[in-house]
């Protein structure tokens, strides 16, 4: 019975091999890939939008590197997610 099931498998992976697109033009690797013009002109386009946002992404965190310190610990970590990360922060390390 498995041996049938498995047969039916690869006849059907083989007929779906054999009855792709014979030109490509509807090939999946031809749709998922597009030129070097429109790729740059995309990121372009994506740089421009963050800087006439005013840089939404530009401004590091300055509490980042304490957080961090706070994540390797797990006894602070978990206090963090029930009581904010500044409170477990300060009651295990001193002021923020």
């Amino acid at each position: 019975m498995k041996a049938a099931v498995l047969l039916l498998l690869v006849a059907l992976l083989a007929f779906s091999l054999c009855h792709g697109a014979p030109d490509g033009s509807d090939a999946p690797s031809a749709k998922a890939f597009i030129s070097h013009r429109a790729s740059a002109e995309m990121v372009q386009r994506q740089k421009r939008n963050l800087a006439l946002d005013g840089g939404i992404a530009g401004a590091p965190d300055p509490l980042e590197s304490k957080r961090e310190v706070c994540e390797l610990s797990p006894d602070c970590d978990e206090l963090a997610d029930q009581i904010g990360f500044q409170e477990a922060y300060r009651r295990f390390y001193g002021p923020v």
